[in-house]
């Protein structure tokens, strides 16, 4: 095949990556919150797997409506 037809393949890969490195970004930022939280005393882990919990619930049950 020619280079003109892998072009849509390039691109797409390459929206790809950059939606791989945003996405690190955004989980390295929470993870930091969710840690500064936890190690200020503001929020123990068990109230942030409770939280996660209800939501993922919430959610599971918005989905099925």
């Amino acid at each position: 095949m020619r280079n003109a037809e892998y072009g849509w393949f390039l691109d797409l890969a390459s929206q790809l990556s950059e939606m791989k490195h945003d996405h690190y970004k955004q989980l390295l930022a929470i993870s930091t919150l969710i840690e500064l939280l936890v190690d200020k005393g503001l929020l123990s882990p068990e109230e942030i797997k409770t939280k996660a919990s209800e939501m993922e619930a919430e959610l599971n049950r918005q989905l099925l409506l």
